[in-house]
């Protein structure tokens, strides 16, 4: 199986101006997370998809594959889409730019799963922490025992109505993998209205009736959109020292 993680890396963010290029403990951010998916064992190659001229200039200073794109993507799944059209493959990551503590596993957890030939489209779960549970900027997502996505939500879901605390809480991972032909209906379809009221775009997919299967792992990881979500992680990989 020929595996491509693409990631997106857009410099115009909007709640953190250029934030794949913050330092995080002496590293930039797209660069921990491009030495993350290089270190794949299950990986062909690693693309990093930008409309950015100096992103592409720092790819070429430091030996980074880069591939530039349309500055007219409303998201990084059309980005990573327009790469999949000039790269033969039968996978493809989507590896999201703002993830500095992505590591080898997500991706080899998510080709594992791959290996079904009629997954059309995979993602990540991790067990949520306590402080996440009620933190719309985690997503949560429930499952059926097929390990099938029911439905994602910045709410907290399941909703625990007798306080029992027997039903678990899992944090979605912004990891996605796609078969080619999912990945461009997904581009062609108009965005959804839950999509558009939660803000997710996975929901698009469930919307419109392709599964998302869902693998967990036990590394949490931390998307970051706001200076907070920064020092967050600045804390986590000092401790990790």
């Amino acid at each position: 199986m020929k595996a491509i993680a693409i990631i997106p890396a857009r410099i115009a963010s909007t709640r953190l101006p250029r934030k794949i290029l913050c330092e995080i403990d002496g590293r930039i951010m797209l660069d921990r997370v491009y030495q993350a998916a290089k270190a794949a064992p299950m990986l062909s190659e690693v693309v990093i998809a930008t409309d950015s001229e100096e992103i592409q200039e720092l790819c070429i200073r430091n030996g980074w594959v880069a591939c530039m794109t349309s500055d007219q993507h409303r998201s990084g799944t059309d980005r990573v889409n327009e790469v999949a059209q000039k790269l033969e493959a039968d996978v493809y990551i989507n590896v999201q730019g703002d993830e500095p503590l992505a590591r080898p596993e997500h991706l080899t957890a998510l080709l594992e799963l791959m290996q079904d030939k009629t997954i059309q489209v995979g993602t990540l779960k991790t067990a949520c922490a306590a402080e996440d549970v009620g933190n719309p900027n985690a997503v949560k997502v429930v499952t059926d025992k097929r390990g099938r996505a029911l439905y994602f939500s910045r709410s907290t879901i399941p909703f625990d109505r007798d306080s029992r605390g027997d039903s678990p809480y899992y944090k979605h991972l912004g990891f996605y993998a796609y078969r080619r032909t999912a990945l461009e209906q997904f581009c062609a379809w108009p965005e959804s209205a839950l999509e558009r009221s939660e803000r997710l775009e996975q929901l698009r997919f469930l919307e419109n009736g392709t599964d998302i299967y869902v693998a967990e792992t036990p590394y949490d990881t931390i998307g970051v959109d706001t200076e907070g979500d920064l020092k967050r992680v600045e804390e986590i990989l000092r401790s990790r020292r």
